[in-house]
């Protein structure tokens, strides 16, 4: 039984499959087996991870006869688990050296706690790196384990799952798995934090998550993007299920608002003729899971109007900000 299971999705990432190998096999901790999950994907990402097993016995390779996305790739990796500790690292994205050793100390010094949440660095294709801009709530949470009840500050943190390492018992013991759809680390990180008895913390870099040049899944034109919804009515769903949850309603309710008015500001995320009803389903949705006694204010407010009214407020936020940038040039 390893110390940790290393599960990577693989799908046309031919380019950036070899470095993310690399990154665990040539780790300094080695106690590990790495579960690669081909997506049924078109490129030589299947001859690439078949390449790799041959010549390493830690390495497992699954071959999807269809392609399912993201989420069931991860799900179809997780029944060949044998390890302490599950990480799902993203098949375009590495662990930086030295980050399973450091995990795997800290996890020691827990006492093997449910979650351990570490941090990351955007990369990006023109050479440059950004650290978490949240790093300092990791910094602040000391060495003691806690509850999402006892530092909420902690769901600030991005909501994926490849910032964290999960204990495989805990995950089977609650049934945790990956919906269909974008967005689908939403319905997996808010259970998985709430439900968490024990959560730590690593104030460390272990991995380097790739801003490609032309984007990723998430930045590609769709109306896929409307699943948003459906993943946030699953973390409303499992809190229904909790009744001690309910105090994190106020939490998640404003996060959802958030995160859906996010994905309508980009402007690469979704056809412009589907904006309009992107934010009325939102707002609906924002509407119908209102705690009572709620504070709505700041930019989520803008939910309880119209599209339009959205649209005016959007429009001179731009023109305010190149004024700024018309000042500053100036000056």
């Amino acid at each position: 039984m390893p110390r940790f299971s290393v599960i990577v999705p693989c799908f046309k990432v031919q380019g950036f499959l070899r470095e993310c190998l690399d990154s665990v096999l040539l780790q300094s901790f080695g106690d590990l087996e790495l579960i690669a999950v081909d997506d049924c994907s078109p490129d030589d990402c299947g001859a690439i991870l078949e390449e790799y097993a041959d010549r390493d016995p830690r390495v497992k390779v699954l071959h999807l006869p269809e392609n399912v996305g993201l989420g069931r790739a991860r799900n179809a990796g997780l029944p060949h688990a044998t390890g302490d500790y599950l990480l799902f690292l993203d098949s375009d994205d590495t662990l930086t050296p030295g980050a399973l050793r450091a995990t795997a100390d800290r996890l020691a010094e827990a006492d093997d706690p449910d979650v351990l949440v570490f941090d990351y660095a955007r990369t990006y294709w023109w050479g440059g790196t950004r650290r978490n801009a949240l790093a300092h709530v990791l910094a602040q949470a000391g060495a003691d384990t806690f509850t999402v009840t006892g530092r909420p500050e902690i769901l600030d943190l991005l909501m994926v799952v490849w910032n964290k390492v999960y204990r495989r018992d805990f995950v089977e013991e609650h049934g945790f798995a990956f919906p269909p759809g974008y967005y689908e680390d939403t319905p997996w990180t808010f259970p998985v934090l709430l439900s968490a008895r024990r959560i730590a913390v690593l104030d460390r870099i272990c991995l380097n998550y790739r801003q490609r040049r032309q984007g990723n899944i998430l930045s590609t034109t769709s109306r896929k993007h409307f699943d948003i919804h459906d993943q946030y009515e699953r973390v409303f769903a499992f809190v229904d299920r909790h009744e001690e949850l309910a105090v994190h309603r106020p939490y998640l309710h404003r996060k959802m608002g958030e995160h859906c008015l996010d994905i309508l500001a980009k402007p690469d995320r979704l056809p412009p003729e589907d904006k309009a009803e992107f934010f009325r389903r939102t707002a609906e949705m924002f509407r119908r899971h209102r705690p009572e006694g709620a504070l709505v204010d700041g930019e989520v407010a803008l939910l309880e109007g119209s599209y339009a009214a959205y649209r005016l407020r959007r429009q001179a936020g731009r023109a305010g900000r190149e004024a700024v940038r018309r000042a500053a040039a100036v000056r």
